[in-house]
C-alpha cells in the first residue's frame, strides 16, 4: 500500500483508511485516536476515542464524562482494521503519545503530535520509535529557536523573587502541561514555600498529583495581600481580566517557548520572561530526524518550510502537510 492511501491529510485531520479512524481530529468523526490532552489535538464530540489512560482522564476533566460515546485506552499494541497501532511517550505533557502504525502491506509511519526531548518532571520521557514515515511539528522549526535548560530560567525566576521579595510573581502558564511543570521545576530547584494557583489551574493540578507527581504545598490565590512576595501560577486568559488588577504592584511573569520572541513578551505585557518550553527547539527537532533517518518525513503545524528545507539539504525526503487547526495552546 503506499503511503499517501494509508494515511493523508483531510479537512478534518488526518485520515487512515485501513483503520477507519482519524488522528487528533479537528472536528468530531465516528472514531479518533488522540496523541494528548490540549485543546487544539483533543476535542469532544467524537463517536469513539482511544488514546492514553492519562489524555482520557484529562480529555474528561476538561470536557466532561460525556466527551464521547466510547473510550479505549491505550495499553500495548492494538489492531483496529487491518493496522497494528501503539502508543509511545512523546514528553510532551502528561500522557502525551506518539502513534505508531503499521500496516500488513504498507509503511510503518509514527505521528508524533507535539513532543519534546528535554526532560519534563511530570510526564514519561520522549521515546524514539523507528519508522518509515515520521511525521513532525515544527511549531519551533527555525534554527533561531535553541531553548535554555528550564532550570536556568527557574534560577531567573528566583533571583527576581529575592531581589523583589515584597512583589508577588505571577507567572502565566498554561492550565494543563505547563503550569505542573513550573511547580515540579521550582521543587526541583529547593523552592519549598507554597505555591498559589488561580481557581483554573486547579483541577488539572490535583490530577496531577493523584497520578503520583509531588508538587508540594499547593494552595488557592485567594487572599492577595496574603501572598504577596509569593508565586502566583495563573492562565495566560487571567492577565487580560480584573483579577490580576487584586495585586499589588506584580511582577509579571510568563514561562513559554514563544518568550524567546521579544517582541511577544512586550506584546503582553511581561517584566520576566521565562524560556520554558515543552517542544522540541531547532537542535532537538534536527537531531531527532537525524537519528530516526526515516524515508520521508511529513512536517505540520508550524514553520513546515524551514523544516522541510533542512531535510532536503541533509538527504531527507520531506514534504508539509499544511494541516490547519493545530495552534500554539500548549505553549
Amino acid at each position: 500500500m503506499r503511503a499517501d492511501d494509508f494515511l493523508f491529510p483531510t479537512d478534518a485531520g488526518l485520515f487512515c483508511p485501513a483503520g477507519d479512524f482519524f488522528i487528533d481530529p479537528v472536528r468530531p468523526v465516528p472514531r479518533a485516536l488522540i496523541t494528548h490532552g490540549h485543546g487544539d489535538h483533543a476535542r469532544a464530540g467524537h463517536g469513539a476515542v482511544m488514546a492514553t489512560r492519562e489524555t482520557l482522564d484529562i480529555m474528561a476533566i476538561r470536557y466532561g464524562e460525556n466527551f464521547t460515546a466510547a473510550r479505549q485506552a491505550a495499553d500495548g499494541p492494538a489492531r483496529i482494521g487491518g493496522v497494528e497501532v501503539s502508543f509511545h511517550p512523546a514528553g510532551h505533557i502528561l500522557g502525551s503519545a506518539q502513534i505508531r502504525l503499521a500496516c500488513d502491506d504498507g509503511p510503518v509511519i509514527t505521528v508524533s503530535g507535539d513532543y519534546c526531548r528535554t526532560p519534563n518532571l511530570v510526564c514519561a520521557p520522549w521515546e524514539p520509535v523507528p519508522c518509515d514515515i515520521f511525521v513532525t511539528e515544527a511549531t519551533f522549526g527555525l534554527p533561531v529557536f535553541k531553548h535554555p535548560d528550564p532550570a536556568h530560567e527557574i534560577a531567573r525566576l528566583l533571583a527576581s523573587m529575592a531581589e523583589f521579595p515584597g512583589r508577588a510573581h505571577l507567572v502565566g502558564a498554561y492550565a494543563l502541561g505547563k503550569a505542573q511543570r513550573v511547580i515540579a521545576l521550582l521543587r526541583q530547584a529547593g523552592f519549598e514555600a507554597p505555591v498559589h494557583l488561580h481557581g483554573a489551574m486547579q483541577r488539572l493540578t490535583d490530577y496531577h498529583v493523584e497520578q503520583g507527581i509531588p508538587l508540594g504545598d499547593l494552595r488557592p490565590a485567594t487572599t492577595p495581600k496574603e501572598i504577596e512576595g509569593q508565586v502566583v501560577i495563573a492562565p495566560p486568559s487571567a492577565f487580560a481580566s480584573p483579577w490580576v488588577q487584586r495585586f499589588r504592584d506584580p511582577v509579571i511573569c510568563f514561562a513559554s517557548g514563544w518568550m524567546a520572541v521579544r517582541a511577544r513578551a512586550r506584546q503582553r505585557g511581561v517584566e520576566l520572561p521565562l524560556v520554558i518550553s515543552d517542544h522540541v527547539d531547532w537542535p532537538q527537532l534536527t537531531q531527532t530526524l537525524a537519528e530516526l533517518r526515516p524515508e520521508q518525513v511529513w512536517v505540520t503545524h508550524g514553520a513546515e518550510e524551514g523544516v522541510v528545507r533542512w531535510c532536503e539539504l541533509n538527504g531527507l525526503d520531506a514534504r508539509p502537510l499544511r494541516l490547519v487547526g493545530y495552534e500554539d495552546e500548549a505553549e
